[in-house]
């Protein structure tokens, strides 16, 4: 008997899929040396990072890093579990994909913050690029640079174990679009959602803030 539940809340989907969206374009104007809208969007992301951090702990049951941040050993078991037994579904994240979540939030932040500091050498600087001396500011260049790569990995790995649970019957991907999910059996737990406004009026807070001190001064040079 299959009985369908709410798992993710409308502003985690929008988180998850509005990061997709801003990493991919940030890519983009790297590349193509946009570098104003590279800014935009790295500030908007920095909205989304923030926004995500703080729903982290006051946010609805799933997305909170209490309900996915499990103990070594619990993380141990799983993947014991997974290889004795295949995959099982998880209601929210599962206890390897949570570490995988924290480390790609951790990665994020630590490229939006080198970027920060760092400068293409020609006309880019970051906002914070005067604070520090040269050679940090070359420092946090490269490392900006750097941590991309490895952000990247990262996500491939996330996208292929998300493939993986898929054919092996643990749909992911559909529940991060409509917020609801297929489980085998009653689960026995009961979720909380927060209102969204709750969600909404806290990035309105943050992209208020962030939009006046960062992204107005880069948009009125466009």
């Amino acid at each position: 008997m299959n009985n369908k539940i709410k798992v993710w809340d409308l502003p985690t989907r929008i988180f998850h899929w509005g990061m997709i969206v801003l990493l991919g374009g940030l890519w983009w104007t790297a590349d193509a040396g946009e570098m104003d809208w590279h800014q935009v969007l790295a500030y908007s992301l920095m909205v989304f990072i923030v926004f995500r951090l703080i729903w982290g702990v006051v946010g609805s049951d799933t997305s909170r890093f209490s309900h996915f941040i499990k103990p070594p050993k619990a993380v141990l078991d799983y993947m014991k579990l997974t290889k004795e037994q295949g995959v099982s579904s998880s209601i929210g994240h599962n206890p390897l994909g949570g570490y995988m979540v924290i480390a790609l939030i951790m990665l994020v932040s630590a490229q939006l913050t080198t970027g920060l500091f760092a400068t293409d050498e020609i006309f880019t600087e970051g906002p914070l690029y005067s604070l520090v001396s040269s050679e940090i500011g070359s420092l946090m260049s490269w490392l900006h640079k750097k941590i991309f790569y490895v952000m990247l990995g990262f996500a491939s790995i996330h996208v292929l174990a998300v493939v993986y649970h898929g054919l092996k019957g643990d749909k992911l991907i559909t529940p991060m679009i409509t917020g609801y999910k297929q489980v085998s059996e009653a689960s026995g737990l009961e979720l909380k959602f927060k209102p969204a406004l709750m969600a909404f009026l806290l990035v309105a807070l943050l992209a208020g803030l962030v939009g006046n001190y960062l992204i107005k001064p880069v948009v009125g040079m466009l």
